[in-house]
Order: structure tokens, then sequence, then C-alpha cells
């Protein structure tokens, strides 16, 4: 029997992958109904490929049900209408299971958040993604690096032993890092996904990144999308007007340590009338002032 290619999955992230929110409902649990609107409402915009349980989607403040239940609502949503990228994470074991109970529902990819854990071998880098990436050889595996001292070479022995290591989610703030990282690991052998959003999106794909994640796709579809068509035919010009007409809204999200990350794109969502805006511990809700700057800003967009 063959190996699997993963064309198509390869094919998927090279775009916009987005990361959904989870919306909450009134007693705290996650709005089924509000969820499955938001997902429409982003597959209608003209979204391909999703990622469930991403950091815009509070993996870690959700419980093991809860991602369970994330996971399923989105592939049910979308059916055959986008690639789903599911999030997975914490120890091995959980890790594994989130990543074969994704296989089971119908996704073909899985995203492997960062280890949490304070101390991270190199080796043991490695270790802990070939034991998920080996758990689910028929699934596409996209590594999410936020690590700066993590080796190309080190992602390209991981390859070496598990083929199904497609694609990478890169997110280290450094365009030059990335550009010496992609070629170590291998340039052509990945998929390259800008992980830090539009803001770093047109820096990386000059370095030869050709999809990247967002979390204020959410808000306005068209506008991620712009970028993209801008960047795909090397319009970087046409990219940073994009990137100018974001820029206030990501200033915000990044401030303090990403601290209201997710905290700005669900105000944005709730100033539209889309979703309630309130975030789980340890994100916390904006003050007043800020509520307004984000509603103003998203009033502006062309929805």
């Amino acid at each position: 029997m063959s190996s699997p290619t993963f064309e198509t999955e390869r094919a998927a992230l090279a775009d916009v992958v987005a990361i959904p929110v989870t919306p909450f409902a009134e007693d705290g649990t996650v709005d089924q109904d509000s969820h499955r609107a938001l997902l429409g409402r982003l597959l209608e915009g003209g979204v391909r490929t999703l990622t469930p349980n991403g950091n815009t989607g509070e993996f870690y403040a959700l419980n093991p049900q809860e991602r369970r239940l994330v996971t399923e609502l989105t592939i049910d949503e979308a059916g055959e209408r986008a690639a789903i990228v599911v999030g997975v994470g914490h120890d091995v074991p959980t890790a594994v299971a989130s990543a074969r109970h994704a296989r089971d529902c119908g996704a073909r990819m899985v995203m492997v958040h960062q280890p949490v854990h304070p101390y991270v071998a190199q080796a043991g880098w490695v270790d802990y993604h070939r034991a998920i990436a080996e758990a689910v050889p028929e699934l596409g595996v996209v590594p999410y690096i936020r690590n700066a001292q993590l080796l190309g070479a080190r992602l390209a022995e991981l390859a070496d032993d598990c083929p199904n290591v497609i694609g990478v989610k890169y997110a280290v703030p450094d365009a030059a890092r990335f550009a010496a990282f992609a070629r170590d690991a291998g340039l052509e052998r990945f998929v390259w996904v800008a992980g830090l959003a539009e803001p770093y999106a047109p820096s990386y794909f000059s370095a030869g990144a050709t999809g990247f994640t967002s979390g204020l796709v959410n808000v306005a579809p068209s506008v991620s999308l712009n970028m993209i068509e801008a960047l795909r035919s090397g319009d970087y010009a046409g990219a940073m007007k994009v990137w100018e007409q974001v820029r206030r809204f990501e200033e915000l999200r990044a401030a303090n340590g990403s601290a209201n990350n997710v905290t700005v794109v669900k105000e944005a969502l709730a100033s539209l009338g889309l979703c309630r805006r309130e975030v789980r511990p340890p994100s916390h809700l904006l003050p007043e002032a800020e509520r307004a700057e984000v509603a103003a800003i998203a009033a502006g967009w062309s929805i």
C-alpha cells in the first residue's frame, strides 16, 4: 500500500488558515448555535481552511469534553467546504487521543501546539512530535513552533521519521530566523505557514511562507483574503495596504505580551452582534475605552 502524499492537505495549508473563536453562552458553556453561525460566516466568506482548538479558540481554557465538542461542531458544519486542521496538545497521551478523535471525526490534519512544559530539550521536542505523528500516520501533522532556539535540523529529523509531518506553523517573531530555519529544515519539503498572522505575513512570504494563520479573519474574512491574494500575486505594495488597514487592531491584540489576543477578536464580534464578548481566564475583558476603539475599527471594515 502506497503512502499518502497529502497533496490536498498541503494545498489547504497554503492559504488563510483561520483560527475560529469559541463563543460562550451566558451560562459559560460553549454556545453551539453561535459557534455554528460564526463558522458558517467564515465559510460563506470564502475561508477554506479552519483550525478548531487553536489559541484564538482558547484551547488551553477548554476542558477535554469541550475540545472534542469544538472539533465535532467544526467538522460537521464545514462538511466538504473546508479542510480541518484540529489543534492538539498537552501531554502525549492526551494529544494522541485528540488526534485520533480528530481522525475518527473526519479531519485530515492536526496542528500540534508547542509543548508548554518549561523544560524542552531539542531531542525531546522531536520525541514529543514523533509520538503524536506516529499514532496517526494517515493524518497530516503541522507542528506549531514558537521556540526560537529550535534548530531546523530537528524538524528535518522529525520528518525523516514521520513523512506525515507536512507543514509548519512558524510563530517566532523574527523573519530572518524564519528564513534560516526554513532553509535548514527544507524549504520545499514543508508548507510554511506564517503563524503570527497578518502583521508578519508579508515578511514571512518574502522568505518562503505560502500561508498564514488568522484570528482577524473571524471578524472580516474579506480583509484576510485580500492580503493573501496580494501576496500570492507578488503584490507586496497591495499586501502592505491591507497591513496598514489591520495594523491598529493587531497592535491591540499584541499589546502586553498578547494579553488581549482573543479578547480583541471577541470584542469586535460582539460589537457586530455576532457572539458574546466573554473570554475565560487567564484572558480578561477589555476596558471600556478599548472596547469603543475595537468597535470603531470593526465597523470601518467592509464586512
